[in-house]
């Protein structure tokens, strides 16, 4: 007589309808994961593919995870059982001015990429540490290290979860809990589009690193158990200019990428993000000078 199998490990992903987080979803279950899925929408065809890349079971949650009550629909579609892998990557961004934007809107940037991923995070976390073991992989973003200029709410949120996720492995580093954290850049995902990016020269013009790669880079850096990982050189080479660059040139540089209407025409020359840009204006030199005291 067979003996029963033991159950496969459980992988819970957020942000699961497309771009990184489907992903992510993909590669857990090439893994041998079942998973748990949840974003804010249909989640029909992504479930499909996880099947076919391997998954036994799949459950789907389409909730607001914006909202308290949309993260207890995916905390009680888990019915109780052990997660080993949380990868929260719900995030959602808002473009414009900010003294413009409806602040119903803002309030949403808020809570999904915050409060609703850290609503999530204690209660994951807290059935991990019980048990003595897990991984978790939070998205962050390289936007946390820029004080984002038109983008202003998205890259204050994401300054938040990267610093939240690093302090959270220190608190949890004698717990057989790994906590990693993924700082993408720009990718190519439907994220531009649904933050209004569209008309901006980071949305229409910037080049942007393939999902499934930042998504392996993220994937690879949870099952190390590493602390953090950056994806893709562009990224690496943003962070490091941020770093040493002072705060108001960071400023002015994300001001001209991702101003509404900013968008070049097609004869214009490509756009380099921070850390390659091919020269500066004398305006943006006053405002370096001007700034050295908010320098990182």
């Amino acid at each position: 007589m067979d003996e029963p199998q033991a159950p496969r490990p459980l992988a819970v992903v957020t942000g699961a309808s497309s771009g990184i987080g489907y992903h992510l979803a993909m590669l857990a279950a090439q893994h041998g994961y079942d998973l748990v899925v949840a974003a804010d929408r249909p989640l029909d065809a992504a479930v499909a593919d996880f099947r076919n890349a391997g998954a036994q079971q799949v459950h789907a949650v389409q909730a607001e995870l914006a909202s308290r009550q949309g993260v207890d629909a995916l905390i009680n579609t888990l019915q109780g059982r052990e997660v080993d892998a949380l990868m929260a990557n719900a995030g959602h961004g808002l473009g414009g001015r900010f003294l413009d934007q409806d602040f119903t809107k803002v309030q949403h940037v808020i809570d999904t990429n915050v409060t609703g991923t850290i609503y999530l995070l204690q209660h994951v976390a807290r059935g991990m540490v019980a048990r003595g073991r897990g991984r978790i992989l939070v998205t962050g973003s390289v936007a946390g290290f820029q004080p984002g200029s038109f983008h202003a709410v998205y890259n204050g949120s994401k300054a938040f979860i990267d610093s939240f996720t690093q302090a959270l492995r220190n608190e949890m580093k004698d717990t057989g809990v790994t906590v990693s954290l993924l700082m993408p850049g720009p990718t190519d995902t439907e994220f531009f589009e649904r933050a209004d990016l569209l008309d901006t020269r980071m949305g229409a013009d910037m080049k942007k690193d393939d999902p499934a790669m930042v998504a392996r880079v993220g994937f690879d850096a949870m099952l190390k158990g590493e602390a953090d990982v950056v994806a893709g050189w562009r990224s690496r080479m943003q962070v490091l200019a941020a770093k040493v660059m002072p705060a108001q040139a960071v400023a002015q540089v994300h001001r001209k990428l991702a101003e509404p209407g900013s968008a070049r025409h097609p004869e214009r020359a490509e756009v380099h993000p921070i850390g390659a840009s091919r020269g500066k204006s004398s305006k943006d030199s006053k405002d370096s000078k001007d700034s050295t005291k908010g320098k990182r």
